[in-house]
């Protein structure tokens, strides 16, 4: 019988300590939603939905659940500025699969520049690391996801692609299916982006006021509204 590699099949609320429904975030509709029913998850999985439908929330929970760093990095970082997270990881139960990979990280494109300088501060003993802080945002951004996304792991990024151009989106795609394809890894995403979204072989969560809804990509509002746009933008343009 062939068991899965990837680390995580399921999150869920925690039995030992559930999350009050009349705190924040437990209010927004996916946050509830989760926590009543549970989630399945398999190597990739995609979350997209507009800004306060809790697509960066979810992703934190799951990834400080799993020990990473809320402000970017691996189970090691220590990198803090403030404290701005919210308590869901703190109410949230991950089933991992038997023998997968305790390995992850967390890469957050809105604190990439004090990460950059807390592993200047905290250079690794094993190797020298990259020059990131000579890099563009999107190049440093794609060296890191390069330098650290090796081996069997858990690699959970969130909107990604305010640091990346459209080519830089289609290299992180394809680094990312490399990964997939091998085996042994997991991505969780959340994003914007019709092109990221279009991962291969990711389940699409659609977050909004109805909760959370599985998609397939051509259904999405996000793809049908960029079609839109770019298909005629002075029909919105003019609406300014």
């Amino acid at each position: 019988m062939a068991f899965d590699r990837y680390p995580l099949r399921q999150v869920a609320e925690h039995p030992l300590n559930p999350m009050p429904r009349r705190s924040w975030p437990a209010t927004l509709p996916p946050v509830a939603q989760l926590l009543d029913q549970g989630l399945e998850l398999g190597p990739a999985t995609v979350f997209v939905g507009e800004n306060g439908s809790g697509k960066s929330t979810l992703v934190e929970g799951i990834a400080l659940a799993f020990g990473l760093s809320p402000e970017g990095g691996s189970a090691g970082a220590r990198h803090s500025t403030r404290s701005t997270e919210s308590p869901l990881w703190e109410h949230l139960q991950l089933v991992r699969n038997a023998g997968s990979a305790k390995r992850g990280y967390f890469l957050r494109a809105e604190t990439m520049h004090g990460f950059f300088s807390y592993l200047e501060e905290n250079p690794s003993t094993v190797r020298p690391d990259l020059p990131f802080h000579e890099m563009s945002h999107g190049e440093s951004f794609l060296a890191l996801a390069g330098d650290r996304f090796r081996r069997p792991g858990l690699w959970v990024l969130d909107e990604p692609e305010s640091a990346l151009s459209f080519s830089g989106c289609l290299a992180l795609l394809g680094l990312l299916k490399d990964l997939i394809d091998d085996g042994g890894s997991q991505v969780i995403l959340s994003t914007h982006s019709p092109l990221l979204a279009a991962l291969p072989g990711a389940a699409i969560y659609e977050l909004g006021e109805w909760g959370i809804r599985t998609m397939q990509w051509d259904q999405l509002d996000l793809v049908a509204n960029w079609q839109s746009f770019l298909g005629a933008p002075e029909r919105y343009l003019r609406r300014l």
